[in-house]
């Protein structure tokens, strides 16, 4: 079916007005289809990949993403610059954004997705809401209301009933929303959702919600065009998250049979083809205990996870989006839609999992990725991960003909993957895929939270064997990473002894060199034997205690990264360092970043007498907020910060003289008596 020439809508260059591994994405399926592109970027990405593979770049700002990539005006005038006649705005940032569509509208340029009128009615959960209940689709009781004051939000809790959901009416990826349990948290946790929406989407409106206790996270991907035509393309389970930003993804969902699957998309298409939507689109949806399904929000753009459905479609999304954007029909009706096996995709952040998913940032030292899977990345060695946007770096994507046979392939793959240099929630998302829940199935929302313990949980037998590893490597490789020549080796076998924190445990290891390449390793009392297979410049090939496995690594002078059977760990020699000194454990009163941030507020003054555990700093990080907070309990005595700050991880942010709590307790009376309340005091002197 040919469109009709009103509808046609031609372009040939296309601008993405975005970064990273969906910028590379939108690259690819473009110039399959014969269309040149151009990348933006910020000054922090100028040595990025998209930037690279795109056929014109232009610069469109400072890092942080307000001073690049949400500027409207830049990217519309980038487009000018070079010519660009349409602008694909991938996902997150100005994706949703009703003012970008209008601008690029208003340009002349086409705008790959959905019209401003759509996404002002479906944007905004609040909206979304109000539509879909007006057209009968299920919701989730709550508040959507105008009155956005405190008073009338703990009113609307109290009537909806505790646990309720705060969410930002504008907000997505878990930003602005919080799990409330009870009245008294009630005040604080809206404030902090409030703050991180106005941060992260310039908008502190709030929805509340009634908690759905257990429930499974099920999306419907659509596709409309300006034709009539819409279809769905079958479900995704995002139950799997963390902060209420999701983590795995597959589809189908183990909990959705054909029936069950038939309603949902008939639900979504008759929403859809409502507001004349056109172009990509997710609605979200949850699903409890007895098939109930209610309405979340609906996404206006491609989804993070959308290879999934490809995988098991067979369809490229990017290519039908531009297809939908050029004014021709859907090349596919419903009934052609098929469905093929099984597909899973994780979510490889830049996040440290044992300190509660802290963001990171840094060099990539080593990057590889495994070819038997699908991987999503705009990274190499070499590449920055910088603290400015979001924290995740690469989807990696099985697809096999069952759910179990995906689920082993993206296991394996995820031991096979090499990322050394920024530390990533590698070992844990392999955990996720191989704990019995998930492998069964079962895995609902409070996934994470139910088995959080036994997911980050150490590998203690593949710890061992990496410490045995690691003495031999720090024994023979230089600090500039080159191997010790052969000839240089001692004639005696006299041990030699070693020191190094891995992966902060200090280890004290003696290594005795027996015949060529073969030793004798003692660490803490047990002897491992290990014996080189091979050695190159980021490889090994070792046998010990009779199994020959592999490992990668990098060195740089007294630091050794290394990645072995999954796991990713840094390595201090400190065999020629002088012992730490008496109070670098923390307990010193320093209050230092645990990121790489942005200070948003300082929530305590000098002078103010403080518990340990009271928020004194909020750093922003890839877009989330993170409270630091005190150390230890007693007297601030200095911020060395302040808000709109840059601050690079372990920077002191405030110091905490200490007192005990029988002294701090005498402390604060002396100071009521002569003062007031302890904590109105702000005189540093006092």
């Amino acid at each position: 079916m040919t469109a009709p020439t009103s509808y046609a809508t031609p372009f040939h260059k296309i601008l993405i007005a975005n970064r990273g591994e969906i910028a590379l994405r939108v690259i690819r399926s473009a110039r399959a289809l014969g269309y040149r592109t151009v990348a933006v970027y910020s000054t922090a990405d100028a040595g990025a990949r998209h930037v690279q593979e795109a056929d014109q770049a232009v610069c469109i700002g400072e890092p942080l993403p307000a001073q690049s990539y949400l500027r409207i005006p830049a990217i519309i005038e980038a487009a000018k610059l070079t010519g660009a006649d349409a602008v694909h705005p991938g996902y997150g940032f100005l994706a949703e954004n009703e003012d970008f569509a209008q601008a690029c509208r208003d340009a002349g340029l086409v705008f790959i997705g959905p019209s401003p009128e759509a996404i002002v009615s479906m944007g905004n959960k609040a909206g979304a809401k109000s539509l879909m209940q007006a057209a009968g689709v299920p919701c989730i009781p709550g508040y959507q209301g105008e009155d956005q004051s405190e008073e009338r939000l703990a009113q609307e809790a109290t009537r909806i009933g505790f646990p309720v959901m705060i969410k930002a009416t504008a907000g997505g990826g878990g930003r602005g929303m919080r799990l409330v349990s009870s009245a008294r948290e009630f005040p604080g946790l809206l404030r902090s959702a409030r703050s991180e929406a106005q941060s992260a989407f310039g908008d502190p409106e709030v929805i509340l919600e009634r908690a759905i206790t257990l429930p499974r996270h099920i999306e419907i991907q659509i596709f409309a065009d300006r034709h009539g035509n819409a279809i769905h393309l079958g479900e995704r389970d995002c139950s799997v998250q963390r902060r209420h930003q999701k983590v795995v993804e597959e589809a189908p969902s183990p909990a959705v049979d054909a029936e069950l699957r038939a309603r949902m998309g008939a639900t979504a298409v008759a929403a859809v083809k409502a507001i004349r939507y056109e172009g990509a689109g997710t609605l979200e949806f949850l699903l409890d205990r007895e098939g109930n399904f209610y309405f979340m929000e609906m996404n206006t753009r491609l989804q993070v996870e959308h290879p999934v459905t490809e995988a098991i479609t067979g369809l490229d999304l990017v290519e039908l989006q531009l297809r939908v954007a050029a004014g021709e029909p859907l090349p596919i009706a419903q009934a052609d839609v098929r469905f093929s096996g099984h597909a899973i995709e994780v979510r490889l952040c830049a996040e440290d999992a044992d300190r509660g998913f802290m963001p990171q940032s840094g060099t990539v030292a080593l990057w590889k990725m495994p070819a038997q899977l699908r991987v999503e990345d705009a990274l190499r060695s070499g590449s920055e991960v910088p603290s400015f946007y979001d924290s995740m770096i690469a989807k990696l994507i099985s697809h096999g003909r069952t759910r179990d046979e995906a689920r082993r392939k993206l296991a394996s793959g995820l031991e096979d993957a090499v990322v050394l240099g920024v530390t990533t929630n590698q070992a844990f998302l392999r955990s996720c895929l191989l704990h019995p829940v998930f492998a069964a199935g079962g895995a609902t929302t409070a996934f994470i939270g139910q088995h959080q313990d036994a997911l980050l949980a150490p590998d203690v037998q593949a710890r061992e064997r990496a410490a045995a590893l690691v003495s031999v490597l720090l024994h023979e490789t230089t600090g500039d990473g080159r191997h010790r020549p052969p000839g240089r080796r001692m004639p005696h076998k006299l041990p030699i002894s070693l020191r190094f924190d891995l992966g902060g445990t200090v280890r004290n290891a003696s290594v005795t060199l027996g015949s060529h390449r073969n030793f004798d390793v003692t660490i803490d009392g047990r002897t491992f034997v290990v014996e080189l297979a091979s050695l190159s410049d980021d490889a090994v090939r070792f046998v010990c205690d009779g199994v020959l496995e592999g490992a990668a690594y990098h060195r740089d002078g007294a630091t050794l990264l290394i990645q072995y059977r999954g796991l990713a760990l840094r390595v201090e020699d400190k065999t020629r360092a002088a012992s730490a000194r008496q109070g670098e454990s923390g307990g010193d009163g320093k209050l230092r970043a645990s990121m790489n941030g942005r200070v948003v507020a300082v929530l305590a003054d000098i002078g103010q007498l403080v518990q340990a555990g009271q928020p004194i700093v909020t750093l922003e990080a890839m877009k989330m907020e993170h409270v630091h907070t005190a150390p230890v309990s007693g007297k601030l005595t200095a911020v060395h910060v302040a808000t709109g700050e840059q601050v690079a991880a372990g920077r002191v942010v405030a110091e905490i003289e200490a007192i005990a709590q029988e002294g701090l307790a005498s402390f604060d009376e002396r100071r009521k008596n002569r003062h007031g309340p302890a904590v109105e005091h702000t005189d540093p002197t006092a």
